[in-house]
């Protein structure tokens, strides 16, 4: 279907504004912009109040991380914990920038959620935003009686953030620490595959196929022999039994739609609970443009009562 109209004034406003695409000028440059979009431009009245936003030190994988603690206003002493890992093509984001999807996550799921500031890349290309993800997973899991207070947890993530998600969820479960649940915000799972909407989505929806190249470019770095079917690159790779019950969730006019959907279709063929929806009308980023477009915030409501369900059963 088409654009959602809402959406569509959004991406001409930002067409108008003559910013470069991200592809076009360096790192630093990349993560400012998307920072004045997602931080400077947003109203603070749209953040949902927490009981406690708390900025703590996680472990990293050479050395120790920011993170960042939301605990929901709520009369249940036991939660549920969920780690979250940010979007942004292992290039950009913050904690900043996804300030309020961790205060939805948290308000809207009843759940603690605390936030990771892993490594970026080119700095640090793969496989070190990985290393930080899965050093700060485990400190959560040794520490939920802490946070949460109830045994279970979850990760989470969107887009690149996704794939980490993905990737840890995977390896948790090879060391026998289980999961109650993952939520999969249109991931990247397959940077070996080829899918229609990377053409047919490849320009004009805010994400655009350049700039997923040159994510990837950046991440992957110089590293020699890396394959791009590595499960911990394209967790579609991996071995998929076993794992923690999913929410995914992809937009229709997203290049990474067909990624998501995938990874949603393997999961359900190896046995794993799958909630799956594809929003349509909507774009890559749709779950921080709530305050954009009604059509956009329908889909956040919709995807966070499945993950709440998925980590309160």
């Amino acid at each position: 279907m088409p654009i959602d109209p809402q959406l569509a004034t959004l991406l001409s406003f930002l067409e108008q504004a003559g910013t470069p695409p991200m592809h076009q000028g360096s790192a630093e440059e990349a993560r400012a912009g998307f920072r004045t979009l997602a931080v400077d431009l947003r109203d603070p009245a749209v953040l949902p109040e927490m009981a406690s936003v708390e900025e703590v030190r996680l472990p990293g994988g050479a050395a120790a991380r920011a993170g960042r603690v939301y605990r929901p206003i709520t009369d249940t002493e036991a939660l549920p914990t969920v780690v979250f890992f940010h979007g942004g093509g292992f290039v950009i984001g913050d904690l900043d920038t996804h300030d309020l999807t961790c205060r939805l996550i948290a308000a809207r799921c009843g759940a603690v959620v605390v936030s990771v500031d892993y490594r970026l890349a080119p700095e640090h290309p793969f496989p070190a935003g990985l290393e930080d993800a899965l050093a700060a997973s485990h400190w959560v899991g040794d520490h939920l009686a802490d946070l949460g207070g109830s045994d279970a947890m979850a990760v989470a993530g969107d887009s690149a953030g996704g794939n980490l998600a993905a990737v840890v969820a995977q390896v948790l479960r090879d060391e026998g620490r289980p999961l109650a649940a993952q939520l999969l915000i249109y991931p990247v799972t397959d940077s070996a595959g080829s899918y229609p909407s990377h053409t047919e989505n490849a320009e004009g929806y805010f994400l655009d196929s350049a700039t997923m190249l040159w994510f990837g470019a950046q991440y992957v770095g110089d590293t020699p022999g890396i394959d791009p079917a590595d499960p911990r690159l394209s967790p579609l790779h991996g071995r998929l039994d076993g794992l923690a019950p999913a929410v995914i969730v992809t937009a229709e006019l997203d290049p990474l739609r067909d990624d998501g959907n995938a990874y949603a279709d393997a999961l359900t063929e190896a046995g794993v609970r799958v909630e799956h929806r594809v929003f349509p009308g909507l774009i890559h980023g749709f779950v921080d443009m709530g305050r954009h477009s009604e059509a956009a915030d329908r889909a956040v409501e919709d995807t966070l009562a499945l993950f709440r369900t998925l980590l309160h059963s």
